[in-house]
């Protein structure tokens, strides 16, 4: 049973055909018949008026705004010729709903009106003899009752459908932008996982080369001094794949989980380290801290740490030889203050411009992003005296 329904579904016009047929023998039937029998003249002029009413049965979805006009010339025939009503009238309730559900709208407005008259003009052609006038005014009216049903049901499918049509246009429309905002949110992952590898890679890398070229350079005069150099090299090496490995995972699902590795996200608390491993390094930094140290949202305090990462990171590459920073980290009432500085040569105008020169200066630029992540603002640029000045300041609370 469910096979022959799917089947009638894909092929409605196969249905139409099937009660036009049926529509054409009754009405036939029925006017050859002894009870309903006509004159030969009316049969010749009934035979084409069901034939066109069956067609508009056939016809209706395919060209319902063509069936109606059909529709409609037939029942003026109908006046004129004074061929009575058949059972193939019945044609004209369907097509009013057809038109009323599918068809254009000045044709859903003819169709209601059309249907409206032709009752009343019908009861009026060929009024019941046998019947008052006040009895073939209520005939009227009630044989155009259904012509107002059909119309009001016909009208109703095709509110239904444009309902389910917008729901399903705004379904498919939420569906893009879900896809949109999860490839936003994929390249803003990106962007954090490259700022993040950058951060790791130059620090800890700029670390490595200096104590190598340390250790190269006093190898053979200051054995003890090069061992330390080398054990630094080793340990900020380890440091710099922890850290390395826990980015990584993020691209690897469920790595982290069977593996049950984690790396704690930098801190404010962990800058004195930092600070300490490029004093090592032969970096000269001194480190202030103002106001109460207290805890931070954590996304203010990963971007302090890095941020004085990378400042003290580029003061290494472009400050020279005996360049000097100072670090200075202010604890206001509604944030957190940052002022790295440096009496190095500080780096080529190119690099701390917008946009770097030849994709380099990324290091600034990720600064930037990670601030106004968190709502804050930087400053960056040459110092009147020379040397470089970073300072930025880090709200308790987004910006709204």
């Amino acid at each position: 049973m469910q096979r022959l329904y799917d089947f009638l579904r894909r092929h409605p016009a196969w249905v139409d055909g099937f009660w036009a047929v049926v529509l054409f023998g009754i009405s036939v039937l029925g006017a050859a018949s002894p009870e309903g029998a006509r004159g030969t003249d009316q049969l010749a002029l009934i035979l084409p008026v069901v034939l066109l009413l069956s067609l508009v049965v056939a016809l209706r979805r395919r060209m319902p705004e063509r069936m109606l006009i059909l529709a409609a010339a037939t029942g003026v025939l109908q006046l004129v010729a004074d061929v009575a009503t058949l059972p193939a009238n019945f044609a004209m309730l369907v097509i009013v709903y057809t038109v009323a559900a599918t068809g254009a709208r000045w044709a859903s407005r003819f169709a209601l009106t059309a249907g409206l008259c032709a009752a009343p003009l019908a009861q009026l052609r060929w009024p019941d003899e046998n019947a008052s006038t006040a009895g073939n005014i209520a005939m009227a009216i009630f044989q155009t009752v259904p012509f107002a049903l059909a119309w009001v049901l016909g009208d109703s499918i095709r509110t239904r459908r444009a309902y389910f049509a917008q729901l399903e246009e705004r379904a498919a429309r939420l569906e893009k932008e879900r896809e949109a905002q999860a490839k936003v949110a994929v390249a803003a992952e990106r962007a954090r996982i490259a700022r993040e590898l950058h951060d790791v890679v130059a620090h800890n890398v700029s670390v490595m080369v200096v104590q190598a070229d340390g250790a190269a350079y006093v190898l053979d005069t200051a054995p003890d001094q090069a061992k330390k150099a080398l054990e630094t090299i080793s340990s900020t090496g380890r440091q710099a794949l922890a850290e390395m490995r826990r980015l990584l995972g993020v691209l690897r699902t469920g790595e982290h989980q069977e593996t049950g590795e984690y790396v704690p996200q930098p801190d404010v608390q962990q800058i004195e380290e930092l600070v300490e491993q490029c004093r090592e390094a032969g970096l000269p930094v001194d480190f202030k801290i103002e106001g109460t140290p207290r805890p931070l949202p954590s996304g203010v305090e990963l971007t302090a740490y890095r941020i004085v990462q990378e400042a003290l990171t580029n003061t290494r590459k472009h400050g020279g030889p005996n360049a000097g920073a100072s670090v200075r980290l202010v604890y206001f009432d509604d944030g957190l203050g940052l002022l790295v500085e440096d009496d190095g040569k500080g780096a080529p105008h190119e690099l701390y411009e917008e946009g770097g020169l030849d994709g380099q200066g990324h290091g600034l630029i990720g600064m930037r992003e990670r601030v106004g992540m968190v709502g804050g603002t930087l400053d960056a640029g040459p110092r009147p005296g020379g040397g470089f000045r970073i300072s930025a300041l880090l709200p308790l609370k987004p910006a709204s």
